[in-house]
């Protein structure tokens, strides 16, 4: 049965589009999925997977907060213009006032990263090197505040996007983070070609917002990505999270003019392009749903192949030899090289264009031809 349903209010054409890529066409980009503590299966009253669909579309998330937990197995390597989730296990601590307020607090290998929006002003904190950058709430898209109050909204849009394509079920419940949830399943359509076998959302039974969303590959039992709740509390939460004063020394300057969705799929700390993509560089989506690609290609992307350590290249960027990450291919679109996991996969073709998504080589080759 593939579920439908009217589109929620919630989000708008572009946060519907981002949500698609994050899940189905740029798992290799960068999506966080959802995990949380294992449980007995609780006994919940039965609900129609068009009803539990509905009542996600239409939750009203209120306020919460708590910690997420993520467990990326991508084993994509770390490409220019292509940001990623670290690889391994990593958290987060959450918070949302209900009403565009919100808090996330990031652990970082040096230090902590902090994002803070207070509804009048977005605050991005690094500890690493002391800096703070600001936007006005107001200014550019509202999924700004939006995404840093609350992070179940990517799920949501997720799976606004992709239940089109889908056959979805409800599969049987869960605990996650101690709350009861039922399991929402999305099995992509026979015709939709990609590498990921399904995609699981654990649903709040009371609330109707996802704590976990699943990631998994064909041929696999074990995800690919997980992000999700260990512990969550919904209610008030202390106002003093949802505000932000610079630290002593701290370098404070505004976002980037094009800073855009926080989080997002093509987004850097601030949102926008990803970051380490040179002026002039822009993503294009390619497709829908389970085969969507991103190709990113324009201005100097081919000199931040050629030589990460170009002028004006992060610190520290390592040079990357194509021909040791994958195999050379080429077709009527040129010629390049071919890097794949078995959940997504990526060409990097020698004129400097990337294209990636959680598909079979024959798309990105299609859609570089585009």
């Amino acid at each position: 049965m593939t579920a439908q349903g009217s589109t929620s209010g919630r989000g708008t054409i572009g946060r519907r589009a981002a949500a698609g890529v994050a899940v189905a066409g740029a798992v290799g980009l960068g999506l966080l999925a959802l995990p949380g503590g294992a449980g007995a299966a609780p006994e919940l009253p039965p609900v129609t997977a068009d009803e539990l669909v509905a009542s996600v579309l239409t939750a009203d998330v209120g306020a919460f907060g708590g910690t997420v937990e993520l467990d990326n197995a991508l084993g994509l390597p770390a490409l220019p213009g292509m940001p990623q989730a670290a690889a391994g296990d990593s958290s987060a601590r959450v918070w949302s006032d209900g009403e565009g307020r919100g808090r996330v607090q990031l652990p970082t290998d040096s230090g902590e990263r902090t994002l803070v929006s207070d509804g009048e002003t977005f605050w991005a904190w690094n500890s690493e090197d002391q800096t703070v950058h600001t936007a006005p709430a107001d200014k550019g898209p509202a999924e700004r505040e939006s995404a840093v109050a609350d992070p179940t909204a990517a799920a949501t849009e997720a799976l606004d996007v992709l239940r089109a394509s889908s056959e979805v079920r409800v599969d049987g419940t869960a605990e996650v983070a101690g709350r009861p949830a039922y399991e929402l399943v999305l099995t992509p359509a026979a015709t939709e070609r990609t590498l990921l076998r399904e995609v699981r959302l654990a649903v709040d039974a009371e609330h109707r917002v996802p704590l976990r969303l699943t990631v998994l590959a064909n041929g696999s039992t074990e995800p690919a990505l997980q992000l999700g709740f260990t512990d969550l509390e919904f209610g008030p939460q202390d106002p003093e999270l949802f505000t932000f004063t610079p630290p002593p020394g701290a370098t404070v300057e505004p976002a980037p003019e094009d800073a855009g969705r926080p989080g997002g799929p093509h987004g850097g700390p601030l949102g926008g392009k990803p970051e380490g993509l040179p002026d002039g560089v822009e993503p294009t989506i390619v497709g829908d749903g389970w085969d969507t690609v991103a190709v990113i290609s324009g201005g100097d992307l081919g000199g931040a192949l050629d030589d990460p350590r170009r002028e004006g290249a992060p610190e520290g960027r390592p040079d990357i030899d194509l021909s040791a990450l994958g195999t050379p291919v080429s077709g009527p679109w040129g010629s390049g090289t071919l890097i794949s996991t078995a959940v997504a996969s990526a060409i990097i073709t020698d004129d400097g264009r990337v294209a990636a998504g959680a598909v079979p080589e024959q798309v990105l080759t299609e859609a570089l031809g585009q």
